[in-house]
């Protein structure tokens, strides 16, 4: 073998494109053969005979040697030390021409040997996105998607591809999303569904191509795999069912996705598919459907929609769940919901089960997630719904120290919340709340705030409000007198943030009256 294989790339070394093609044939098939039997061996005797730069002349269209040579390469490529050797001798280029061929298996093997040189190298596969192969690979997955293995080598390319940033610019003006989900929706094999799913992760993070995915009714195929896979205990079809989930959380982020979607009725999927897990359901299932919800609900335009299509209704039946991460999309999905719409928020605040489940998940100190959106939720729907009868449902139910202790979070959104929710209470039913502020040692807490210089000028401005509407109450004026506040106040009239500054002087007289 050892010297059918040095005469071999002799006749190689001296060939030229006009040597007669059986000739030719009897050398490469000599050379498959031995790359078979020994690959590591054989390659580095076909980089010292120098008969790689002899490859780059014989990679034309039209030779009948071609699928064999790309096959070669393809074999040498699989070892490290051969890729940059090949890349010396030229053979990029004509390999990214023949991708424009219509044989299928010059087509395979030239995919082959463009993927093994180019493996793990992001400066050469930054190349060949540079030499346009997005658009000439796109389009053969269209053309060839009968045939596996081409399908396959597509498959692995745009995995490898799409890891690229530079590349997504590129997939987002061919017809990708059309093309992927097509070829989804026909896979019955977990391994092929697993191909898909690798190249659609990295693809759905760039906008544009997340837009044409959901356009393409990649979200409908997910719901529908979630529903198959859901009450399976096969270990294939839970993995599926977690990438599924994932995919389509992430697919519903961006307002414009988001819109689109509720236009297009995936509410009410995503409804009936709770529904069907309210009792001892499916976890993944809950927490992506919840997710799903959460992320729809971001845009204003979606608000009303949804909770007329009865979202928060529905939302509210897991309000008995004992898992941490569906409690935590619960939370977010309601509190997404009732930003800035009053009804819906007055309505959910007079709910005293919801209430009475807050107030209990404000002490979750293991779950530190559910522990601050319930806070945070308790105080959205105060600020939204700025109601009597809701700040009344939170008193009864012992939720005013939980917003006085989230006053004090390392946040400062979540302070600001607190203390704009406070500030409402304060002025709405201030002897209602009274007991409870007093008890919660809530005028001790606005002294440190405004002394403390660390403090966030919104949240010393918020501060001083809520002590301007504390006086209204007799044994809190009393405390605010007793802490010597004029003092802080004063030093705020020269604070560099003017806001602050005229906020202290209107404070610092307010305090002079009382006193």
């Amino acid at each position: 073998m050892a010297d059918n294989l040095s005469d071999a790339l002799k006749k190689l070394k001296i060939t030229t494109t006009d040597s007669r093609a059986d000739s030719l044939e009897g050398c490469l098939d000599c050379l498959l053969q031995a790359l078979a039997q020994n690959n590591t061996e054989t390659s580095e005797k076909i980089q010292k005979s120098g008969v790689l730069q002899v490859f780059a002349s014989l990679l034309t269209p039209h030779s009948s040697c071609t699928a064999k040579v790309a096959n070669i390469i393809a074999e040498v490529a699989r070892n490290e030390f051969m890729r940059n050797p090949c890349v010396d001798a030229g053979l990029i280029p004509p390999l990214v021409q023949l991708l424009n061929c219509k044989d299928q298996e010059v087509l395979l093997q030239t995919g082959r040997a463009l993927g093994n040189i180019c493996y793990d190298s992001h400066t050469l596969q930054s190349q060949l996105i540079n030499m346009g192969v997005i658009p000439t690979l796109v389009k053969l997955l269209g053309i060839h998607c009968q045939n596996a293995a081409l399908t396959e080598m597509c498959l692995v390319a745009f995995g490898n591809l799409a890891e690229l940033e530079s590349s997504k610019e590129q997939f987002a003006y061919t017809n990708i999303a059309e093309e992927l989900v097509k070829l989804f929706k026909k896979q019955i094999e977990h391994d092929k569904k697993e191909m898909i799913f690798e190249v659609l992760a990295p693809l759905a993070e760039n906008d544009v191509i997340k837009l044409q995915l959901v356009e393409a009714g990649l979200v409908e195929c997910l719901l529908e795999i979630v529903q198959k896979t859901v009450d399976s205990d096969k270990e294939d079809d839970i993995a599926e069912l977690k990438t599924a989930s994932d995919l389509m959380v992430l697919l519903l982020l961006g307002d414009g996705n988001c819109i689109h979607m509720v236009d297009n009725g995936i509410v009410q999927k995503l409804m009936d598919l709770l529904d069907r897990h309210v009792e001892d359901g499916n976890v993944t299932v809950q927490h992506a459907a919840l997710s799903a919800l959460r992320n729809l609900a971001i845009p204003v335009v979606n608000k009303a929609k949804m909770l007329s299509a009865g979202v928060a209704e529905a939302v509210l039946k897991f309000l008995r769940s004992e898992m941490p991460p569906v409690q935590f999309k619960l939370l977010g999905t309601l509190r997404m919901l009732i930003d800035a719409q009053a009804e819906a928020a007055e309505q959910l605040g007079k709910n005293v089960k919801l209430v009475e489940r807050l107030v209990e998940w404000c002490e979750a100190k293991d779950h530190a997630g559910v522990m601050g959106e319930s806070n945070r939720l308790l105080s959205a729907l105060i600020r939204h719904s700025k109601s009597k009868d809701v700040i009344r449902t939170i008193v009864q139910s012992g939720g005013i120290k939980h917003l006085v202790t989230m006053a004090t979070s390392e946040h400062v959104i979540m302070q600001n919340e607190a203390l704009v929710a406070l500030a409402l209470i304060a002025a709405l039913e201030l002897v209602t709340a009274e007991k409870d502020l007093e008890n919660a040692q809530l005028v001790q807490i606005l002294h440190r705030l405004l002394s403390d210089d660390r403090s966030a000028p919104e949240i010393k401005y918020n501060s001083m409000v809520l002590i301007c509407a504390l006086i209204g109450s007799e044994p809190l004026q009393k405390e605010v007198q007793s802490m010597a506040f004029l003092e802080v106040v004063s030093k705020l009239r020269s604070h560099e943030n003017k806001t602050v500054a005229q906020q202290a002087s209107l404070t610092e007289q307010r305090l002079a009256v009382e006193s």
